[in-house]
């Protein structure tokens, strides 16, 4: 008996193909075309994706569709599109001065926190008022002209002679470290460039953009992903721009402005001495806080609040400043907001399922205001300690502040003006500690500050705990939605900034991270899994027996001669610290 055969039968190619898209629609369009098309007919004209996940990979909307394809939009909204946006914009931003201003030579430096990116001039006075309206005015002509951002692929020969013969010589040094056989190229109203990502299909998307001017430069304007359809007011940035600047100079000091630079040095003994010098300028800068401290601690200063977002390196930075604080003459005592958490099952009881560890909700606000006021008074405290094993709060040590002690306030509510209210503001001073990175790639790409630090906690997280790189970029969500939420608005409050970040430390990182990256199997993961790789491709790997041993990477690579400090055990003391 044989069995059923279903019906077979020859068929011709069809024509067509269908996009299917997660609500359940299909439509069917001319093979070949690109994936946009679809996209303007699927979505109204002002909520239209700018690419797209199929099978599990990131695409560009401009890519041609030859089969049937399963397809996920991805908006303006989504943290990949907002990226393609301002990388596109940048694009746009090139491609105009390059037309207007052909001799001139655009840096784009580093983000601003109301979104957009400060740029400088190479070897000219920043434009004037009337040559930012000319340049923003061509950009919104190219806008409403619909011209194609089109992708092609060179060797690596026809890109680095391209980038000779315009001058931008950083990305054609950049080139020469890459072993791949090709290149690929954007192109846009006559200027070709190199963007690491992928660019929107059409100068049409970028309708919302503006540019203004700022001391020594100007900032292109882009939306926040929270609201991609207008430009959210203006905050001062006056301090995180002095940092990024300063970190400027720091990398022009030791001769390292990209990373085509540092890949030499990489490859060359030279490298040792900008690890030395990059070593001694953070601790000179550490040195320099506590003296400030020393001297605020003479007009009444009791208290330091150190706050940052994740992988800054604050655990470091306090034990350094702590071993500077001592060399001057002052006993630094530690204490962790964390040890003022409400207990768990409180927080369950009052917030269900909304419960959020990162709010200040979580802690116990005005019993950590009580002993901090009490403490600057001079009182006795019985501090608290959580513990987390049982989610319940116990009786920790009891202090009283000394004439020479000054209490070390580490927590992430460490700058929310809430937690001194009605204290004088001569008794504390605050300090932000961040990893702003500002070596970037090339003169047009820039090196995320957060995607520095989620490499930074990758490692960490794998190296110290035991976490799988899945777990973390699962939870890197939920820790940035707490760092906009409850850190970076207060960054200018501020009284000091410390920036962590180290010229060379990616290309130490990349070795620990990579093998980590390349395990994770979730198809969501894997795009941002992708990204991070695509990234790290650039640099050359740097051995970590090169890395001093009291140095803020060693608190995510390990081998850190401070990870054992203790500053109760320094001042001879064991257990609970007794009233001072």
């Amino acid at each position: 008996m044989t069995a059923q055969t279903p019906s077979v039968k020859h068929a011709e190619l069809r024509p067509t193909v269908q996009v299917r898209f997660p609500d359940g629609r299909v439509f069917e369009f001319e093979r070949g075309a690109a994936l946009v098309d679809a996209f303007r007919v699927a979505f109204p004209a002002d909520n239209q994706p700018v690419a797209a996940i199929v099978n599990g990979r990131l695409v560009e909307s401009s890519r041609p569709v030859d089969w049937d394809i399963d397809v996920q939009p991805i908006f303006l909204t989504d943290s990949d599109g907002i990226r393609i946006y301002a990388r596109s914009l940048s694009f746009l931003l090139i491609a105009v001065v390059r037309e207007l201003f052909p001799d001139v030579k655009v840096t784009i430096d580093y983000s601003v926190p109301y979104g957009g990116y400060v740029c400088h001039l190479k070897n000219r006075d920043p434009f004037t008022n009337d040559e930012l309206k000319r340049i923003k005015a061509r950009m919104k002509a190219l806008v409403d002209e619909d011209l194609p951002l089109r992708r092609k692929r060179v060797t690596l020969d026809e890109a680095r002679r391209t980038f000779h013969e315009q001058g931008d010589f950083d990305k054609e040094q950049l080139v020469a470290s890459l072993n791949e056989d090709h290149y690929h190229l954007y192109e846009l109203n006559g200027t070709s460039d190199y963007f690491h990502g992928y660019m929107v299909s059409s100068t049409c998307v970028l309708e919302t953009f503006g540019i203004e001017p700022c001391e020594g430069g100007f900032v292109l304007r882009f939306p926040r992903r929270e609201n991609p359809t207008r430009l959210v007011p203006n905050v001062k940035f006056r301090t995180l721009r002095r940092i990024f600047d300063e970190y400027g100079q720091w990398l022009k000091l030791i001769g390292v402005d990209d990373v085509g630079a540092l890949n030499q040095a990489v490859g060359s003994q030279r490298i040792d001495q900008i690890i030395l010098v990059s070593e001694a300028l953070h601790e000179k800068r550490i040195a320099e806080i506590a003296a400030l401290l020393k001297r605020k601690h003479a007009e009444g200063a009791r208290l330091v609040f150190v706050a940052g977002p994740s992988s800054s390196g604050k655990t470091t930075f306090s034990k350094r400043l702590s071993i500077q604080l001592m060399a001057s003459g002052l006993q630094p005592y530690p204490l962790g907001m964390d040890e003022y958490f409400n207990p768990r099952s409180l927080m369950i009881e009052r917030y269900g399922d909304d419960l959020d560890l990162d709010a200040p909700t979580a802690m116990d606000i005005s019993l950590l205001q009580e002993h901090l006021h009490r403490l600057i008074r001079g009182e006795a405290v019985a501090l608290p300690h959580f513990n987390f094993h049982t989610g319940e709060r116990e009786t920790g040590p009891t202090i009283r502040l000394g004439q020479d002690q000054i209490l070390l306030v580490e927590g992430i509510h460490g700058l929310n003006p809430e937690i001194l209210e009605g204290a004088p503001t001569e008794a504390a001073v605050r300090i932000f500690v961040s990893a702003l990175t500002q070596l970037n790639l090339d003169s047009h790409n820039r090196v995320s500050t957060t995607d520095t630090r989620l490499i930074r906690r990758i490692v960490r997280d794998a190296v110290f705990r035991g976490y799988p790189a899945e777990d973390t970029l699962r939870l890197w969500d939920n820790v940035r939605r707490g760092e906009k939420n409850y850190i970076f608005p207060y960054q200018e409050e501020a009284d000091v900034m410390f920036n962590s970040a180290l010229s060379y430390e990616l290309s130490v990182l990349k070795p620990y991270v990579e093998p980590h990256l390349l395990q994770i199997q979730d198809l969501e993961l894997r795009i941002e899994a992708d990204r991070l790789l695509s990234l790290l491709r650039w640099f050359e790997p740097l051995a970590p027996d090169h890395v001093p041993s009291n140095s803020i990477l060693c608190e995510f690579i390990g081998g850190s001669t401070l990870r054992d400090f203790d500053i109760a055990l320094l001042n001879g003391h064991t257990g609970s610290q007794p009233e001072s």
